[in-house]
């Protein structure tokens, strides 16, 4: 576990807007940070680990700012920039492995995620793509949203098409069914919602 002097949440958002300036990416990492916040109560993990989870959500794009234009170098920055703020090589290696897999990425493509916390903040950070377009299609409503349209919306695959199905899907590494998952990650950026723009 990392120096918790380091981990508090205000230092990790000035790092956060040293690299990324645009609102519509922070609310992409307010959302993520929501969900792992969520979940790691969810598996009654202990409070400093809870708290681990969610700044490995906060802060998994640190590069982005920097990559977005050119998104095959997304996350070759990024253990330079976190080496240097002082994070540890394992908070590190769990931030890259949300890359893991993916075509876009030629550096990360052939490497697998193997532990339960990569599994959770791959698929938590992913299914915030698909809460933020449903709520918007709603009207911006997240209030009284239910995880059953959401699930609608999952198995819809014209909708939010650019969100990958099966990396939400991996949930289910962690120890949770798909509808759980949904459920605990609406609730989790429900509690944020004023600050990412919902009702």
């Amino acid at each position: 576990m990392d120096n918790l002097d380091i981990m508090k949440r205000e230092k990790v958002l000035e790092i956060l807007k040293k690299y990324n300036s645009q609102d519509s990416d922070f609310i992409h990492f307010l959302e993520s940070e929501a969900v792992m916040r969520e979940l790691a109560k969810k598996i009654e993990l202990k409070d400093e680990e809870v708290n681990y989870w969610a700044i490995i959500g906060l802060i998994h794009d640190i590069d982005w700012g920097l990559t977005k234009n050119d998104v095959q170098t997304h996350l070759k920055k990024a253990p330079e920039i976190l080496k240097k703020e002082g994070f540890s090589e394992e908070f590190i290696e769990t931030v890259i492995s949300h890359g893991y897999g993916c075509e876009e990425i030629p550096h990360l493509r052939d490497k697998k995620r193997t532990k339960r916390i990569e599994h959770a903040l791959a698929a938590s950070e992913t299914i915030t793509g698909l809460i933020h377009a449903y709520a918007l299609m709603r009207g911006k409503k997240i209030e009284d949203m239910d995880y059953k349209g959401l699930k609608k919306k999952f198995k819809d695959k014209s909708f939010a098409a650019k969100v990958n199905r099966e990396i939400i899907k991996e949930c289910e590494k962690v120890g949770l069914s798909l509808d759980d998952f949904f459920k605990i990650s609406i609730e989790g950026i429900k509690k944020i919602k004023n600050q990412v723009g919902l009702e």
